[in-house]
């Protein structure tokens, strides 16, 4: 039995062990060599990644069912290793331009990743609340890596006590929950229910601070307040592994613990989760229109994403549409880390050493004086807008199919009117760049050109052939 606990999570357990004695061994590399610690640290998640992938088609629960592995463990704990993979390779050359190039960076993200897949696994409400402390702490010294910085500092701060806050809605629902059913197992609150122990309505409440909580790390509104400046002020490296890693933790814990233990809440917070997604796009998209700063108005942008996501949540209530509302948020969820990685890449190509170069007008001259930036940035942009030939349009049809057959139509309709508000925002940055005249200068080592690359040459030929992906995710159930 502790061979299958450990084999559940051995990819978990082997990244941190990697992250560990990276620690150790980055304090006898030279300081002109920290090429050598992101080296490492990329062979760690690619090491971690093969496991996972050595793990399909394997099932199972450990450690007495409070983790569990299944098909959507599996694809979510790779995207998060991609994502991981994806991140050191736009950190090194970054962080050495801005000076912050510190080996402790690499261990953090590794801390940080395995702290993310542990949480896609957790199938008890303890080891969510363990896993999200654990991928949130090293996110936020992360965001303060570039200290002395203050804006960095801050960022650093203000997430460390938004985050706190938000965990402590979080606890609360947790403890309301095992009030109500006598148990924090997800398979146990199913059973309170069905054999009619559980009290529904405080069970209800404690849905309700969960959400809340896992709200706050998926930046949906009104929880999204810590978003904008953490995003501004954080190193841009950061910021693209946070944007990414974040929100596939955060929805894949929504969808498993909602999915799984609260299918019987379904109408009661079906009208919570519409206006939440509501909120979300409508709040996100309006505000970025307001932003000259490139990473306020991605930041805002990322929020408006969380609530596309959050409309296929919206329609778990209906157990014909379950796994066709978790295979949609998984599809959009890979389209948008593709992006994202590719977006915020090109953000830290352009930034200064001494942090300038976020303005949107710092982007003026950019087709003429780096036509592959360019044109790479230009199909970032259109992907956020969801218009073709991009990974992008083929997410948002899927999620819009989703609510739509759902019986959510107004919701859907929101949806598309908000992203054709988003193509004012976006499509800006391409008229800014081919449209205006300037002198901007990108700043890339081989790692970073190659992240940018893949991401744009995957966003374009992944939506030309997206069968296989579809397939992919339908595949990814949960094991309930």
């Amino acid at each position: 039995m502790a061979q299958l606990d450990f084999y559940t999570l051995l990819p978990t357990v082997v990244l941190m062990a990697w992250a560990s004695g990276l620690l150790i061994a980055d304090l006898f590399i030279p300081r002109d060599r920290k090429a050598w610690t992101a080296g490492l640290a990329a062979l760690g998640l690619a090491l971690a990644l093969g496991l996972t992938l050595a793990q399909i088609g394997r099932t199972g629960t450990g450690f007495a069912g409070m983790v569990t592995l299944d098909p959507f463990a599996v694809l979510a704990n790779s995207l998060l290793l991609v994502s991981g993979l994806l991140a050191v390779g736009l950190s090194f050359g970054y962080l050495r331009r801005r000076d912050i190039d510190r080996g402790e960076y690499y261990s953090l993200t590794l801390f940080s990743v395995a702290g993310m897949m542990l949480m896609t696994q957790a199938a008890d409400l303890i080891v969510v609340f363990l896993a999200l402390e654990m991928f949130s702490l090293p996110l936020y010294v992360l965001a303060a890596f570039a200290r002395p910085q203050p804006d960095s500092e801050e960022a650093g701060l203000k997430y460390f006590l938004l985050g706190a806050f938000s965990a402590g809605f979080l606890i609360y629902g947790i403890a309301l929950v095992y009030g109500a059913t006598q148990t924090t197992a997800l398979a146990g609150v199913v059973t309170a229910v069905a054999t009619g122990t559980a009290s529904l309505p405080l069970l209800a409440a404690g849905a309700g601070l969960i959400l809340v909580g896992l709200g706050f790390k998926v930046a949906a509104v009104p929880f999204h307040m810590w978003t904008p400046d953490v995003y501004q002020g954080a190193p841009t490296s950061v910021t693209a592994f946070m944007a990414a890693g974040a929100k596939i933790a955060g929805f894949a814990a929504l969808m498993r613990v909602f999915v799984q233990a609260f299918p019987v809440l379904g109408e009661k917070l079906t009208p919570i989760l519409w206006t939440l997604a509501a909120l979300t796009m409508f709040l996100g998209n309006l505000v970025a229109i307001a932003q000259s700063n490139i990473k306020r108005m991605l930041a805002y942008s990322s929020i408006a994403h969380a609530g596309y996501i959050l409309m296929a949540l919206t329609a778990y209530a209906n157990p014909q549409m379950r796994q066709m509302a978790v295979s949609a948020a998984l599809f959009y969820l890979l389209a948008y880390a593709l992006t994202n990685f590719g977006a915020w890449g090109v953000v830290a190509a352009l930034e200064k050493q001494n942090g300038g170069g976020l303005e949107l007008n710092d982007y003026a001259g950019l087709g003429r004086k780096s036509p592959a930036l360019a044109a790479a940035m230009t199909i970032f942009m259109l992907s956020f807008t969801g218009v073709p030939p991009t990974l992008g349009l083929i997410g948002k049809i899927y999620l819009f199919r989703v609510t739509v057959e759902a019986g959510f139509i107004g919701l859907a309709v929101i949806g598309v009117l908000t992203s054709l508000v988003s193509a004012y925002y976006y499509l800006r940055v391409v008229v800014v760049m081919y449209m205006r005249e300037g002198e901007p200068e990108a700043s890339m080592d081989g790692w970073h050109k190659a992240v940018i690359a893949l991401s744009a040459a995957l966003t374009v030929l992944l939506s030309l052939a997206p069968a296989a992906l579809f397939s992919l995710v339908s595949g990814a159930t949960l094991l309930f």
